[in-house]
């Protein structure tokens, strides 16, 4: 029977090197993934996640339990997003910069797109370049990661309007780029207990 995370991570905090290789073979998709999102570039998300993985190895022995492994591992990764983009040497091509290489991607899914499809999906990449990196990632982070507002706020450093002003941006871009009419009621749409 497979050990409990909580098993996993008490015996990852005694320097066992086995229990950590579990929870990394447990979410190491998941980050991976989220970093391919940031990233848009395979090699640069297999960096920042082996980044993500060391660093939450150097520091398992601060994870005291009061969130879910998932979201303390999402956090370090996070903070290696914003430590490359904040580096002097940044290299990101940003997010959806390379629309065919994304397309290819989706083609390696069990069910690949259609020809409309593509094309969408083509026009949403290509309007999703035009968001500085802060905007991908918090547009990442609250539609792909699920995250409330508040959350983003508290894993970016910055307050809970500044996360829902640059969702609401690059909405805005997106539809602009789209060329899609905002109704009049159209809303950002907040979770609940988000006003």
């Amino acid at each position: 029977m497979p050990d409990s995370e909580q098993e996993l991570i008490a015996r990852a905090q005694t320097a066992d090197v086995e229990a950590f290789a579990e929870l990394a073979r447990r979410y190491e998709r998941r980050i991976y993934s989220l970093a391919l999102h940031y990233a848009q570039d395979p090699e640069d998300a297999e960096d920042l996640s082996q980044e993500a993985w060391l660093r939450a190895f150097r520091a398992i022995n601060s994870f005291k339990g009061e969130s879910s492994f998932y979201t303390w591992i999402r956090r370090i990764t996070i903070n290696c997003f914003l430590n490359r983009e904040r580096g002097p040497f940044a290299r990101w091509r940003g997010l959806f910069a390379q629309p065919d290489e994304s397309l290819a991607l989706l083609q390696h899914t069990s069910i690949g797109p259609t020809m409309e499809d593509r094309l969408l999906l083509k026009q949403v990449f290509g309007a999703l370049a035009q968001l500085t990196p802060r905007q991908r990632l918090i547009f990442v982070l609250k539609h792909q990661e699920g995250m409330s507002y508040e959350e983003i706020a508290n894993a970016l450093g910055c307050s809970t309007g500044t996360a829902k002003k640059a969702v609401a941006r690059a909405l805005g871009k997106l539809r602009e780029h789209l060329h899609i009419t905002a109704e009049a009621n159209d809303c950002v749409p907040c979770a609940v207990n988000e006003y």
